[in-house]
């Protein structure tokens, strides 16, 4: 006799309400992994504070020689609210749950597409997860090393005669949120490579994309980096559009792994033809690919 129930299996062929159990039961696991991280945030929020936030903050004071009435015996933020200290304290502890809990979020995200991959494809749940993360990992750590620099550009906006004096609100929420916007950021390839798996897109639509592209990365690199900087900018939206390129390779690699099959697999194989416009057009991208290596 079984001490547990029986895994249940998910259906071939799932319906739209299918569907929507499904992403309700992997919000949920996600809501859930976020609050654990968010209570990790809780604990070793005063450690973060000292030892990771405020030093970027204390050499932008230094190198601008800041008087002593805003140094004082040690570089401090101040608060003009009695409630500002705890809702930062709450804020940054929600942002590093969202960080800590990155890898479950991927899991669940790669578990909610798999209907749409076949079975080799299905095997690339732990790289999946493991690249995701290092690029979301990647982005964290060049918001911060970047947001110095950026922090001295916005200081230096404001004129030589304006002393800075930021609360924890205002610098906690610039730093955190800048490094949440660039983890993010840098998943990128990671839409892409999903909407190439799902047939969604084609490498040889990307590919004529890349001008319309150009442009709208650096429209979202301006939109998601909350300091507006130009050092900033060009730090985001170099690599995502480096990445964009590798997501094309990949996409290319990915279309001549399956031989060549196209987005229309599906109706060669119930009989039907794909349209006239985009018949052939796998087999043409590979082609191109092996000229261009030739």
């Amino acid at each position: 006799m079984r001490l547990w129930p029986r895994r249940r299996q998910r259906p071939s062929v799932m319906g739209f309400w299918d569907h929507v159990s499904e992403l309700r039961n992997r919000l949920i696991f996600s809501i859930v992994a976020i609050g654990i991280g968010m209570v990790v945030g809780l604990i070793v929020y005063d450690w973060l504070l000292e030892a990771v936030f405020l030093p970027p903050y204390c050499r932008v004071l230094e190198a601008r020689d800041a008087p002593a009435s805003v140094l004082g015996d040690s570089c401090s933020l101040i608060i003009t609210s009695p409630l500002e200290g705890f809702r930062t304290r709450i804020k940054v502890s929600m942002y590093l749950g969202v960080v800590l809990a990155m890898p479950v979020l991927l899991w669940h995200l790669w578990r909610f597409i798999t209907p749409a991959l076949d079975r080799r494809e299905k095997r690339w749940a732990v790289p999946f997860v493991i690249v995701g993360f290092g690029l979301f990992a990647s982005g964290v750590v060049l918001a911060y090393f970047t947001f110095e620099r950026a922090l001295d550009f916005l200081i230096s906006v404001s004129g030589d005669v304006v002393d800075p004096l930021l609360g924890p609100g205002a610098y906690l929420g610039l730093v955190t949120f800048m490094m949440l916007a660039f983890g993010i950021g840098f998943e990128f390839p990671i839409l892409l490579v999903f909407a190439q798996l799902a047939e969604i897109v084609t490498p040889r639509q990307l590919n004529r994309a890349r001008r319309y592209a150009i442009v709208g990365i650096v429209a979202g690199a301006a939109i998601i980096t909350p300091s507006g900087d130009p050092f900033t900018l060009a730090a985001l939206s170099v690599p995502l559009y480096v990445f964009y390129e590798l997501s094309i390779l990949v996409g290319f690699l990915i279309l001549r792994r399956r031989g060549g099959a196209g987005p229309f697999r599906l109706r060669r194989r119930r009989g039907q033809e794909p349209p006239d416009d985009l018949r052939g057009e796998p087999q043409d991208e590979i082609a191109s690919v092996a000229d261009s290596g030739s």
